[in-house]
């Protein structure tokens, strides 16, 4: 979960339990989306010219949580949400009976493995090392895939994205694992050889997938595909002109070029 909020001009954080006077408004021409800070209402802001020229407002409203965008989405408060993957929204309509759907997908944040007490990644410092993970699911699976695609370790058939430690069947290089909330991996660097990063945790750890990562996840690969972060609205409301505005803004070149010019590879846009 995203714990640390950036401060972004004209964009309002809220808790849950804070959201009096917060709503979805009834004008077809103004937008509201509730979002995580880093890079989705970031992004979000970036494309408020491009709506702004299409007669749309977009109102914004920063998160702390993944539980409250998505039931604020579900009761009509707010048109939208921009925060999450499309297996947690599965995950969340089955557990919680909501009705949300994927409006479209917009990015991606890459996996990736970066130092810790080893400053290189080669036959020698792989050898009897320490790798920190994230204990979820969902994020394990992701780093161990990684892992494998780079020949460190072999997983049993067919585990795919739901894989975890127990799950190795082949560890040649005796490779110990950490297991810790995924926000808190980049902080467990210092204690360990390597550890595998969520892109979003990566950056507000001031972590670049291309400057400081020494392998990391391909934009062809399953979890790429997977894992795109989505607009998300609910059931029935996906093809309203607004939305389809929304999603069209987001995967626009101006938007694509700002993701570039910003994220260093910790962001890529989706196809």
């Amino acid at each position: 979960m995203k714990k640390r909020i950036l401060a972004l001009l004209g964009v309002a954080v809220l808790s849950a339990g804070a959201l009096a006077g917060c709503g979805s408004s009834k004008d077809s021409k103004t937008i509201t989306v509730a979002a995580s800070a880093t890079p989705h209402a970031e992004l979000l802001e970036a494309a408020k010219p491009i709506l702004e020229k299409d007669g749309y407002t977009l109102e914004i409203t920063v998160f702390d949580d993944y539980v409250q965008p998505n039931l604020v989405v579900e009761s009509g408060e707010f048109d939208a949400n921009y925060f999450q993957h499309i297996p947690y929204l599965n995950s969340f309509n089955e557990e919680q009976g909501t009705h949300l759907v994927n409006a479209g997908g917009i990015h991606y944040e890459p996996f990736a493995l970066y130092p810790g007490k080893e400053k290189e990644l080669n036959d020698t410092t792989i050898e009897n090392a320490t790798i920190a993970v994230p204990n979820d699911t969902t994020n394990e699976a992701r780093a161990l895939l990684l892992l494998q695609d780079n020949g460190y370790i072999k997983l049993k058939d067919g585990v795919g994205l739901e894989a975890t430690v127990n799950d190795i069947v082949e560890n040649p290089h005796n490779i110990q694992f950490v297991e810790v909330a995924a926000e808190a991996v980049s902080k467990q660097l210092p204690d360990v050889s390597f550890g595998v990063i969520n892109g979003n945790y990566a950056i507000e750890a001031g972590l670049s997938v291309a400057g400081d990562s020494l392998v990391f996840e391909s934009a062809d690969s399953a979890a790429a595909e997977t894992y795109v972060n989505v607009i998300a609205v609910k059931e029935g409301n996906e093809k309203e002109a607004k939305i389809v505005a929304l999603v069209n803004a987001l995967k626009s070149d101006e938007i694509k070029k700002y993701i570039e010019d910003n994220y260093d590879g910790g962001v890529v846009p989706f196809k």
